[in-house]
């Protein structure tokens, strides 16, 4: 822009009124504007929660001098480098006559992780893969002071511990209610990441309840959490405690953007039980379980996708008891909806043992419903093998409009599978082989009716739409699931 024509802008301007003009080549600098406004501080919290946050170091007695077990290694290329340097040898140790050492125990560190106080006479909260096979727990607060911890138990399904240190007067934390917490809330973490100690990170709620596993519905963030912070508290900006920092989903072993807590109300149930009895007992109703697809809930009339489908009932156990079957769907557990099948263990588990509770199932059509009484969980038995491996009874009629032909099931193919009816099937072709039916299967139920024989099986797939859907409970082992065969394009 020439000089004549900026002068020309100028003087028009100046008629106009106008006090100023900002030519490109002359941007004028930002004007420096205040804190930007809802953005959190959170300084004065971390003071206040920070001295309840402790590091937490372990360690783990090895012992040294025994082969392969800590002792020198190399000997051989010790002895090479005195002969190459002193135009020496040096006797090996327990080698021609000389003095065998005993093997020493020496104390190592196994690692650093974080814990809160939750009460000021010395209770800790932190991860159970934190103090794991330690030998020995050190707490230590952010004035410097130590102390012994003596874990009092430990849950590996929740990953909870609980220790206690001999002192009394400590800064505690508060404890909030996971069940109030909302996704896009702002959270920070207290911890010792990479041995960095009380170091805070913040972040948001990601997501409220991320299955990952039977017991655990986490907290999900974006707070940054790496190795070192696990069993530190996430926190609220009301300075409670909300859940422990316990996983994260990374590559790389680092941080990348996505963090697990444990609600902190799992979290207290988990440390009652430890502090009163030194354990933790779950209640169990003797079943395996899977998930509700949409197009089994379609044919099975559910009208949409909820509740536990039963894919194996226990022998003698709770729910063969109450009256449970293969291909049931639990809809309610003591009047609570179950919306997802992960929601069933769950419920079930935070029952006491012995307690006589109601379920409701959807069994061919209706609801039923059914008291059952809580067993306590104890370690899974191995399954027996699969009774289904009798000899099979050679087809007598052609494919049906399914692709399957199938067969009757014997008095003693029945006894031992204990089963009442259902098929075998021999030959599979057609949409059922596309939907993953395999020989082998039994077909224990087509849509909501029990199939009792080859003949009426057959019967039922004649009288089947074939613009819709079908489910079949098909047992494959110890296990049953609904297989849904989708019709033709």
């Amino acid at each position: 822009m020439t000089s004549k024509i900026r002068s020309a802008i100028l003087s028009a301007l100046m008629v106009a009124g106008a006090t100023s003009m900002v030519f490109p080549a002359q941007a004028a600098a930002p004007v420096a504007t205040a804190t930007v406004a809802g953005l959190p501080d959170f300084a004065d919290m971390v003071d206040k929660v920070g001295p309840a946050v402790v590091n937490i170091r372990t360690t783990e007695v090895v012992r040294l001098g025994e082969d392969g077990a800590g002792g020198m290694g190399g000997d051989e290329e010790m002895q090479e480098f005195l002969r190459r340097f002193f135009g020496g040898q040096m006797a090996p140790r327990g080698r021609r006559g000389a003095p065998q050492q005993q093997p020493e125990e020496r104390e190592v560190q196994r690692g650093v992780g974080s814990g809160f106080i939750i009460s000021d006479d010395g209770y800790v909260l932190t991860n159970a893969h934190v103090v794991e096979g330690a030998d020995e727990v050190i707490v230590t607060l952010t004035d410097r002071r130590e102390f012994k911890a003596k874990v009092l138990g430990a849950d590996r399904r929740t990953d909870v511990a609980l220790l206690k240190v001999d002192a009394r007067n400590l800064p505690s934390v508060r404890i909030g209610d996971s069940d109030r917490i909302r996704a896009g809330e702002w959270v920070i973490a207290i911890g010792s990441p990479f041995n960095l100690e009380n170091t805070v990170t913040a972040g948001i709620i990601s997501a409220k309840s991320r299955d990952t596993g039977e017991y655990l519905p986490l907290i999900q963030s974006d707070v940054a959490v790496n190795p070192g912070n696990s069993g530190g508290p996430l926190i609220n900006m009301r300075g409670e405690v909300i859940g422990i920092n316990s996983q994260i989903a990374t590559l790389s072993g680092a941080y990348n953007g996505i963090s697990f807590a444990v609600p902190i109300d799992e979290v207290m149930r988990v440390s009652d039980q430890i502090k009163k009895t030194g354990k933790v007992t779950r209640g169990r109703m003797g079943v395996q379980i899977s998930e509700v697809t949409r197009d089994v809930a379609e044919a099975l009339g559910l009208g949409k996708a909820r509740g536990a489908e039963v894919a194996m009932v226990e022998p003698g156990g709770p729910a063969e008891k109450a009256g449970v079957k293969v291909g049931d769907v639990i809809l309610k557990f003591n009047g609570k909806d179950i919306e997802k099948s992960t929601d069933l263990p769950r419920q079930v588990g935070g029952t006491p043992v012995g307690t006589r509770a109601t379920i409701t199932v959807w069994r061919r059509g209706a609801q039923v419903e059914l008291p059952v009484t809580i067993e306590e969980l104890k370690e899974e038995q191995p399954e027996k093998g699969n009774a289904a491996k009798q000899k099979k009874q050679a087809p007598e009629q052609a494919p049906n409009a399914l692709g399957l032909q199938v067969s009757d099931l014997s008095a003693v193919q029945k006894r031992e599978l204990k089963v009442e009816g259902g098929v075998l099937v021999e030959v599979v072709g057609g949409r059922a082989a596309t939907a993953g039916i395999r020989s082998g299967d039994l077909i224990l139920q087509i849509n909501n009716a029990p199939v009792t024989s080859a003949a009426q099986f057959n019967g039922l797939v004649g009288k089947l739409d074939p613009k819709k859907s079908v489910a079949l409970l098909v047992r494959r082992g110890p296990a049953s699931q609904y297989i849904v065969i989708k019709p033709r394009p």
